[in-house]
């Protein structure tokens, strides 16, 4: 066990696909493809969307979700405080909640997006995901869909406040705020900072899966998953 070990960790620093492949087929679960490597990696991102992602387009799907609740960016807070402090703090618990509506909203078109991003792994890709840090799925899948999806939610969270009445309510909110004698007047871009919040949400939960996966034998749900993180366990 420690030669293979030894030779892993070589192959992690110096190897390239012949040398992984090389390595998959001296460790107990047999000889990988490449396809075979690359289908498991998709795998495991196909189950964090699919496990994670999805909790997130349901009701309180980020508002009850501790981990990703979106709370009132930094020059909020003192609209928050403030309307408190007059007694309408079920107001500013009502323009926390609707924020939280629209990005429940927009990551529904995270999916598609997604999936394209997962169909495009190399096997390149897929090695370094494999022997990389525990987040290196999530952080591949990142690097491939953060502006897509930037792209995607900002209008979707845009049409979210209006279905939701986000724009009412924070347009009241902070024309009672401004109206505080002493106050510095606020009008933040809440388009902006909900999108970059659910972004972060999103990639958060993915970024929890992956961990579960390589953590837990329990987790990898399918043979392949399980042959394939063998790699990664005897590392």
């Amino acid at each position: 066990m420690i030669k293979r070990i030894i030779v892993l960790v070589i192959a992690i620093q110096f190897a390239g696909c012949a040398e992984l492949q090389k390595i998959a087929s001296q460790l107990p679960n047999g000889g990988l493809t490449q396809a075979q490597i690359g289908n498991g990696l998709r795998q495991a991102l196909d189950q964090g969307i699919s496990n994670q992602v999805t909790k997130l387009t349901s009701t309180d799907g980020f508002y009850r979700n501790e981990l990703v609740k979106i709370l009132l960016p930094e020059e909020l807070q003192a609209v928050d405080k403030g309307l408190r402090q007059i007694g309408l703090g079920n107001l500013a618990d009502e323009g926390i909640k609707v924020l939280n509506r629209a990005a429940e909203d927009a990551v529904k078109t995270a999916t598609p997006i997604f999936v394209n991003a997962v169909k495009e792994i190399t096997f390149n890709d897929a090695k370094n995901i494999l022997l990389g840090e525990q987040n290196a799925a999530t952080s591949y899948l990142q690097s491939k869909t953060n502006q897509s999806l930037y792209i995607s939610f900002s209008p979707v969270i845009n049409e979210s406040f209006a279905k939701v009445g986000a724009d009412k309510i924070w347009s009241n909110l902070i024309t009672r705020y401004n109206s505080i004698p002493f106050v510095k007047s606020v009008n933040p871009d809440l388009t902006a900072y909900v999108t970059e919040q659910a972004l972060k949400g999103v990639f958060t939960m993915i970024e929890i899966e992956e961990k579960g996966i390589r953590e837990k034998v329990g987790l990898r749900s399918t043979a392949l998953l399980k042959q394939v993180f063998a790699l990664q366990d005897n590392r």
